[in-house]
């Protein structure tokens, strides 16, 4: 079976967690799934950032003729041309890791879809009128058109299915798979660049848009700072303003508190899970949350909300707050954290292996 995956909506180091997703889930068919070939669709401006793929014996390149950066115009090219191409290709099954399934032109392919969350449905002041109106329409297309649906949580999927109910029969969940590797980078190399030290600061891997609550997270800073305590807060992640990030940081005094790594690579990013004290993730909506997860993994205590999906995915096992918003509540659960010994857990179920089953799975069906 030739399974074509669509990477045209890449737009690498912009697009957070369902770039990471997309990328281990690629790893995951490239080690697991012998029996199937892969066709990776990619752009003129993303397609080498995938070369890393071309040495597994199931995958090849296809650079097609659009480039991802203008996100309308790599839209329009996707609905009158991809299905074409897919066609032209000989692919069997079409596997689009985001919301964007193209109008199909009588192929006959089928077309596999994840749907991440509905994000703009929830935070609808997030977005203009006019892309609240396109992604509508987009979830719907998916929902109505696609052979099968996949969604990342028990949470989005009873989301989907209450604004959706024409996908409830060919909707499935697959939780999103988490890669956790040693970094091999020393914690010296930290204190070099951000000035921080091993097991001495606070991580967070967020965005900075307003769901994400970072926020009371500053509010939990200054709190700190004002009794006293001063370990640091560093935070890495792409999107949102990161201008009013900048400016709520000043105005509670506390710039020397906030390290603003912004995007990192991978290799970095582990280094900073690993040389936590403890990881915090304030978010209040979350279509699965990859962060808390890759933290837990190595050991480290967290501090994070039961918003959404994340008490489901965590499984009960991080120290949670009530009271989203509650700054006092954030700086006694932080305390609590603190007295904890580490606690490896190992979440199977995220393990790609058991992820990569699922998916093939699917697209056999």
């Amino acid at each position: 079976m030739r399974v074509g995956i669509d990477l045209l909506w890449v737009r690498v180091g912009q697009c957070g967690g369902t770039e990471s997703f997309i990328r281990n889930l690629m790893d995951g068919f490239g080690q697991y799934d012998k029996e199937n070939e892969y066709i990776l669709l990619v752009s003129k401006d993303n397609g080498d950032s995938f070369e890393v793929y071309d040495h597994y014996s199931n995958m090849s390149r296809h650079v097609l003729a659009v480039k991802s950066a203008s996100q309308s115009r790599r839209i329009l090219w996707e609905n009158l041309h991809l299905d074409r191409a897919a066609k032209r290709l000989r692919i069997d099954v079409m596997f689009i890791p985001v919301y964007s399934m193209p109008m199909t032109y009588g192929s006959g392919i089928p077309y596999v879809s994840v749907i991440h969350d509905l994000q703009a449905l929830h935070y609808p002041q997030y977005f203009s009128a006019v892309k609240r109106l396109f992604l509508k329409f987009m979830w719907k297309h998916a929902c109505k058109d696609s052979a099968h649906v996949v969604t990342i949580s028990e949470y989005c999927r009873r989301d989907l299915e209450r604004h959706y109910p024409m996908v409830a029969k060919r909707c499935s969940v697959i939780y999103n798979p988490v890669e956790t590797r040693a970094s091999r980078m020393s914690v010296e190399s930290l204190t070099k660049k951000y000035g921080i030290k091993g097991n001495d600061y606070f991580y967070c891997v967020s965005s900075m848009l307003p769901h994400k609550n970072l926020e009371t997270l500053l509010e939990v800073m200054a709190f700190r700072k004002h009794r006293g305590d001063v370990l640091p807060l560093v935070l890495s992640g792409v999107g949102g303003d990161k201008a009013a990030f900048e400016e709520a940081v000043a105005k509670r005094g506390i710039r020397d508190l906030v390290v603003d790594t912004g995007f990192v690579s991978n290799e970095e990013r582990d280094c900073l899970y690993e040389n936590c004290k403890l990881f915090l993730f304030p978010s209040v909506f979350e279509g699965f949350g990859m962060p808390p997860i890759e933290a837990m993994r190595r050991g480290k205590r967290v501090v994070m909300t039961r918003e959404s999906c994340l008490e489901e995915v965590t499984q009960g096992k991080a120290v949670y707050v009530e009271a989203p918003y509650d700054v006092e509540e954030w700086a006694e659960k932080i305390d609590k954290a603190m007295t904890l010994l580490p606690a490896q857990e190992a979440f199977e179920e995220y393990e790609l292996q058991n992820v990569v089953g699922k998916y093939v799975r699917v697209f056999e069906q």
